[in-house]
C-alpha cells in the first residue's frame, strides 16, 4: 500500500505544490525587479501522464517555465493579484493532498491495530 499508485501520486502531488509555492514566493518577492518574469510551474501534465499509464513512478518535480504575460514599462510582469491567488489556491491543494494521504495511512494505521 505505501509503494501504490495513489501513494506515490500524491507524494508527486505534494513535491509539485511546494515547488510552485516556492517559485510564487520568488515572483512576489520580486514584484519591483526590472525584467523579471514571473515563473510557472507545471506538474500536473506529468504526473497525469504518469497516472494514465498507471505507473508508480511520476515525476519527481515540476517544470518551471517564465509567464510570458505583457509585462510593466520596467519589463516586469510579476501580478501580485495573480500571485496571491496562486499560492492561496496552491495552499488549498497542499492541505487537501495531505489529507487525503493522512487518510490512507489512517487506513493502513486500523488495518494494523485489527491484526
Amino acid at each position: 500500500m505505501i509503494g501504490d499508485v495513489t501513494s506515490t501520486a500524491l507524494h508527486s502531488a505534494l513535491n509539485g505544490l511546494a515547488q510552485r509555492q516556492r517559485v510564487t514566493a520568488d515572483n512576489i518577492a520580486n514584484l519591483q525587479t526590472p525584467g523579471f518574469l514571473a515563473g510557472r510551474v507545471d506538474f500536473e501534465t506529468g504526473l497525469r501522464g504518469a497516472l494514465a499509464s498507471g505507473s508508480t513512478q511520476t515525476a519527481a518535480g515540476g517544470t518551471v517555465r517564465r509567464s510570458m504575460e505583457p509585462t510593466r514599462m520596467d519589463g516586469n510582469n510579476v501580478n501580485l493579484d495573480a500571485e496571491t491567488v496562486i499560492a492561496t489556491e496552491t495552499g488549498l491543494r497542499y492541505q487537501l493532498a495531505l489529507n487525503a494521504l493522512d487518510g490512507k495511512y489512517n487506513v493502513m494505521r486500523t488495518a494494523l491495530r485489527t491484526n
